[in-house]
């Protein structure tokens, strides 16, 4: 897969099987009035074919959201508030958080994604697009 593609749409890299990362994804698809995102779990061939056009060290590689736009990737918190800013009022009002430091911003990001799956569960297959609208934003 050379370079990154759909260069006019920001892409959403996601934990399948995480029940919380699923449901912020439906979020984000009902707010994105303006067709900004695309979708791939993390756990796709996709996802990581797109993850791994990255160098990270094995242990580091990220496990939750991931948004890489205009050829960049961006993590935690930052991918997040990014995502926040594209959408509809009055979720992209949550871009304001940007003004907090990013080491206090990535903190309480950790404290939710390391909790994740104790707090909302997790399924034994990966989120699938089960609408044709949701099957032309999830990349194969």
């Amino acid at each position: 897969m050379p370079g990154i593609p759909f260069r006019d749409h920001g892409i959403i890299l996601f934990d399948g099987i995480c029940n919380y990362c699923s449901r912020w994804v439906d979020l984000v698809m009902e707010n994105d009035k303006k067709d900004h995102f695309r979708f791939a779990t993390i756990q796709s061939e996709t996802g990581q074919k797109l993850l791994h056009q990255k160098v990270f060290p094995s242990q580091n590689l990220p496990d939750s959201v991931i948004l890489i736009e205009n050829g960049n990737m961006f993590f935690k918190s930052d991918a997040g508030l990014k995502i926040a800013k594209k959408l509809d009022f009055p979720f992209s009002l949550l871009y304001g958080f940007i003004i907090f430091p990013k080491f206090i911003r990535d903190r309480v990001y950790d404290f939710i994604a390391n909790n994740r799956y104790k707090w909302f569960g997790k399924k034994e297959i990966c989120r699938v697009p089960v609408t044709e609208e949701e099957n032309k934003k999830f990349l194969s």
